[in-house]
C-alpha cells in the first residue's frame, strides 16, 4: 500500500535505519553513501515527488561539500545545487548569479539542516521576495490552525515564514516547519529564549542567549533576526531623542529592557563572532534586526534609526568576513516622500546587503487597513531597491491575524512587490500583465482567471453580479469600452440597447 510522507519524515526514516544522523556536520562518506541508499529503499514504498527527492539527496551529499555557506561557495567558484534553482527562477544564468552572491548583493537563504526547502534568492535586482509573520501567542496557542495558515500561506506564493511565537514549547512547531514546509524559515531567537528556560528576562545570561541561536541553527532555520546593532550607548539616545514610540521591535525592545536590568553590553552584539562561527556551520544567514526602526510617522529617519544602521553595515562586513549571508531589516513607519532616500542610505551604508522591510507603513490613522498603508510603501521601497517585504496585515496593531487577514496580507504585499519588479525591469515581471491585457480585450474571462494574482475573488466577484451578456460585465453592459471597440474594428454592428 502506498503511504503518504514528509521530507523530513523520509530523512529521519533513513536515520533510524542507519541509526546515523544527517545533523553530524563532518558525517563520512561512507554514512552518506549509506543514508543515500536507505532514502532510496525508503521512497520506493511512498508517494513523493520526484524531484524534491532528487533535491533531498543532493542536500544529504553536501554533509561532505568543500564548503560551509553558499557565499564561501560562491567565492570558491563553486555553482551549488541551490544556486542552480535559483538562477533558472530569476531567468538568469549561475555565472550572472555567482558573483551577487559571493559579493553578499543576494541571499541564498536555505540551513543544510533544513532538507525540504525550495531555494530563493534575496536581492535587489531578483524579484521581490514576500515573508509571513505567523505564530502562537498567549492568547492564541493552537499550533494546529498557525501550521495551516503556514501551508495557505505558501501556497498564496509566500516565500518566507518567520515563526513568531511567544508562548509555548515552540520546538515541535519549529521542527515541523522545517521537516514539512518548502519556504525560508525564519526566526527571533530572544523570543524564544525566555519560552524556552522559562525565566524571567533579567535571569537570562549572554550563555542563554547564544545556545539558543544555536538550537535554532540546529533545528534547521534559514535566518535569524538578530538585534545586535544596539548597544549601552542606545539607551542613553532613547531617554534623550524622546521619539514619540521610542522602540516599538518586539526583540529590540526585549534587549533593551535586558541591559537596563542587567546592565551588561547586548549580548548579540558583544559575542557576534561566536554567533558568526553557528551561522557559518550551519549556513544560517544572518538578519540584522532594526530595533529602532520607527513606529510612527514623527519617528522616522531620525537620529536613533540611522545610528543603528550605521552598526548594522559594520556587522554587515564582519560577517562577510566569515563568509555568512546577511539581510539588513529596515524601516516600519515613514512617509512617502522618505522611503526613496531611505532605500539608497541602506544600501551606501550597508555594501549593498539585501534590505528587508517591514511595509514601511506611509500613514499612522489606518487600524484595519494597514496592509494597505503597508503595501503603498513596500512598493516604493521595493521599486527604489528593497529586496524583501514583510507582509502587513489587517490586523497589524491590533490582534494575531486570522487565515483571511493572513491572505489580505498576503495578497496586498504580492501586489506591491509585483508592481515594484515592474518598475525596476526584474526579467519577465511584466509578461503576465500582458497575457491580461491580450485576455481582455478578447474578453477571455478563463484566461484571466489565469493572470490573476487571487483567481477565486475575482471568479466569486462576477458569479454573484453576473451580466446578462457573457461578453460583458455588470459594470457597463453594452457599453463596455472593449465591447464596443472589438466591433467597430471588426466592421460590425455595435448593439447598445
Amino acid at each position: 500500500m502506498i503511504k503518504e510522507i514528509s521530507l523530513g519524515e523520509l530523512v529521519r526514516q533513513a536515520e533510524r535505519k542507519l541509526k546515523i544522523s544527517t545533523l553530524i556536520p563532518d558525517a563520512d562518506n561512507a554514512a552518506v553513501g549509506n543514508l543515500f541508499i536507505a532514502v532510496r529503499q525508503i521512497w520506493s514504498d511512498i508517494r513523493f515527488p520526484r524531484n524534491q527527492f532528487y533535491f533531498i539527496m543532493e542536500r544529504i551529499k553536501n554533509m561532505t561539500r568543500e564548503y560551509a555557506t553558499q557565499m564561501e561557495a560562491a567565492r570558491k567558484g563553486i555553482v551549488t545545487k541551490e544556486m542552480e534553482i535559483v538562477a533558472k527562477k530569476e531567468r538568469m544564468t549561475t555565472e550572472e548569479l555567482l558573483p551577487l552572491v559571493a559579493s553578499g548583493k543576494v541571499a541564498i537563504c536555505a540551513n543544510k539542516n533544513h532538507k525540504c526547502i525550495d531555494p530563493e534568492g534575496v536581492g535587489s535586482m531578483l524579484k521581490t521576495k514576500i515573508n509571513v509573520n505567523l505564530g502562537v501567542s498567549r492568547d492564541c496557542k493552537d499550533y494546529d490552525v498557525e501550521m495551516k495558515k503556514v501551508m495557505a500561506a505558501v501556497d498564496m506564493g509566500a516565500h518566507a515564514i518567520m515563526d513568531l511565537s511567544s508562548h509555548g514549547n515552540t520546538i515541535p512547531f519549529r521542527r515541523k516547519l522545517t521537516s514539512e514546509c518548502p519556504a525560508m524559515i525564519g526566526t527571533v531567537p530572544v523570543y524564544d529564549s525566555v519560552i524556552h528556560y522559562q525565566r524571567d528576562l533579567d535571569t537570562l545570561t549572554a550563555k542563554d542567549f547564544i545556545d539558543v541561536v544555536r538550537l535554532h541553527a540546529e533545528d534547521g532555520v534559514d535566518f535569524v533576526t538578530l538585534h545586535c546593532g544596539i548597544t549601552r550607548k542606545t539607551i542613553d539616545q532613547i531617554k534623550n531623542h524622546k521619539r514619540k514610540m521610542n522602540i516599538v521591535s518586539r526583540g529590540g525592545s526585549l534587549v533593551f529592557a535586558w541591559m537596563c536590568m542587567t546592565g551588561n553590553e547586548n549580548p548579540f552584539y558583544e559575542y557576534y563572532d561566536e554567533i558568526l562561527d553557528i551561522c557559518r556551520e550551519y549556513d544560517v544567514s544572518l538578519s540584522l534586526g532594526d530595533a529602532c526602526r520607527p513606529g510612527s510617522l514623527a519617528d522616522g529617519t531620525d537620529a536613533c534609526q540611522i545610528e543603528e544602521l550605521i552598526a548594522l553595515g559594520e556587522l554587515a562586513k564582519r560577517a562577510w568576513e566569515k563568509d555568512v549571508q546577511v539581510m539588513v531589516e529596515g524601516p516600519g513607519h515613514m512617509p512617502m516622500d522618505q522611503i526613496a532616500a531611505n532605500m539608497k542610505i541602506q544600501n551606501t551604508i550597508c555594501g549593498g546587503a539585501p534590505f528587508y522591510v517591514l511595509g514601511p507603513l506611509v500613514t499612522d490613522i489606518a487600524p484595519g487597513y494597514d496592509h494597505i498603508t503597508s503595501a503603498i510603501g513596500g512598493a516604493i521601497a521595493a521599486a527604489s531597491g528593497a529586496a524583501f517585504l514583510c507582509y502587513v496585515t489587517p490586523a497589524e496593531h491590533l490582534a494575531l491575524p486570522n487565515l483571511e487577514d493572513v491572505k489580505q496580507g498576503i495578497i496586498a504585499s504580492k501586489i506591491a512587490a509585483h508592481a515594484a519588479d515592474i518598475a525596476k525591469g526584474v526579467r519577465g515581471a511584466r509578461e503576465m500583465d500582458d497575457r491580461m491585457a491580450d485576455a481582455r480585450r478578447k474578453l477571455d474571462w478563463e484566461a484571466q482567471w489565469e493572470c490573476a494574482i487571487d483567481p477565486e475573488t475575482a471568479k466569486r466577484i462576477r458569479e454573484e453580479r453576473k451580466p446578462e451578456h457573457e461578453d460583458t460585465c455588470s459594470m457597463c453592459g453594452k457599453f463596455c469600452a472593449v465591447r464596443s471597440m472589438n466591433k467597430a474594428l471588426a466592421g460590425e454592428h455595435i448593439d447598445i440597447l
